[in-house]
């Protein structure tokens, strides 16, 4: 039986314990999506007793940044940032892994200059031509190898809470009636190539994770069980580790406002379908209740966001009060 505290060993690289800290952004990067000394210091602060810290957001092209202070990993010429990113971060014994993504239709035309593009043409949205896709596909890839050369050890798709990758799995927002929507298989279509190539890029030993949107909580939305299908798909692709997570950006549906553990019964379905680690997440906050879905076997991994942000040594009070 297995506790949070425990280590976990995920190909060659060993994880203190079974503590993540999720992708959130900070806001601390330059407008043009640079690291920032702020930056640095925020994930160097929250990573000594941390397990998995997991790097916020990172637009790979232009057209995918969401805010004016998000970080960015869409050029060689940020790099040099990302190094000391990195080097911050493993300076106190954790390893580095950065989430990167792209907007899609959540983008803004105020922010990026142009009409945000997405896989259906919706009010404020363009639909994207099919060399296009193919383009997007090389921009996660190439996103990939600048993490790979900053040093990280890992990188994160960010497929979830109605982003890009999210935007092509969702019946809600694929309406497309070509190769790239309609069916399930369809609709898996270009996450899968997304992961194929990064899994290609970042080689046999860095870790590729993916945060699946398990559920829109939505009528007409995605629901447990496509994302049980599609996370052995993406298993079958070489993700080594799924963060499951669901609902839309900007949403917080009251049903969830008062559960603890809100995604940890989407985390568990899959869990039981794949034989990679899983991450569980959603308003955890106690030591002990996180301790226990390790124990119980309902993820291998927990994600602690905001009582992260409200206390950046909820890891270090966690091993304390565990320990006893």
């Amino acid at each position: 039986m297995a506790h949070l505290l425990d280590p976990l060993q995920v190909k060659g690289i060993t994880l203190r314990n079974r503590i993540v800290m999720p992708p959130m952004q900070s806001g601390r990067a330059s407008f043009q999506g640079e690291v920032t000394d702020r930056l640095i210091n925020f994930y160097v602060r929250r990573s000594p007793a941390l397990g998995l810290p997991i790097v916020e957001h990172c637009y790979v092209s232009a057209l995918g940044k969401i805010g004016p202070k998000q970080l960015g990993i869409y050029s060689d010429a940020l790099i040099p940032g990302f190094e000391k990113l990195a080097a911050g971060i493993h300076s106190v014994g954790a390893p580095a892994v950065v989430q990167i993504s792209h907007a899609g239709a959540v983008a803004t035309k105020k922010v990026i200059g142009e009409t945000p593009v997405g896989p259906s043409t919706r009010d404020k949205t363009r639909m994207l031509e099919k060399e296009e896709i193919h383009q997007l596909v090389d921009d996660y890839a190439d996103a990939t190898d600048r993490a790979v050369k900053a040093g990280f050890d890992g990188v994160e798709l960010h497929g979830a809470h109605g982003y890009l990758l999210c935007q092509f799995f969702t019946p809600l927002l694929n309406k497309r009636s070509d190769e790239f929507g309609g069916s399930l298989e369809n609709r898996m279509r270009f996450p899968l190539m997304v992961t194929e190539k990064v899994r290609r890029r970042l080689g046999k030993d860095r870790l590729l994770l993916y945060r699946v949107g398990a559920d829109d909580l939505a009528p007409m939305g995605t629901h447990v069980e496509d994302a049980v299908v599609f996370s052995q798909r993406l298993q079958e692709a070489g993700v080594d580790i799924l963060d499951v997570s669901g609902g839309m950006c900007g949403s917080e549906p009251r049903q969830l406002s008062q559960v603890r553990g809100y995604f940890i019964p989407q985390a568990e379905a899959i869990k039981r379908a794949i034989t990679v680690p899983v991450i569980g997440v959603g308003g955890i906050t106690e030591p002990e209740f996180a301790d226990k879905l390790v124990r119980e076997g309902k993820v291998d991994l927990v994600a602690i966001g905001r009582a992260l942000l409200h206390d950046n040594e909820w890891p270090q009070k966690a091993v304390q009060a565990l320990s006893r």
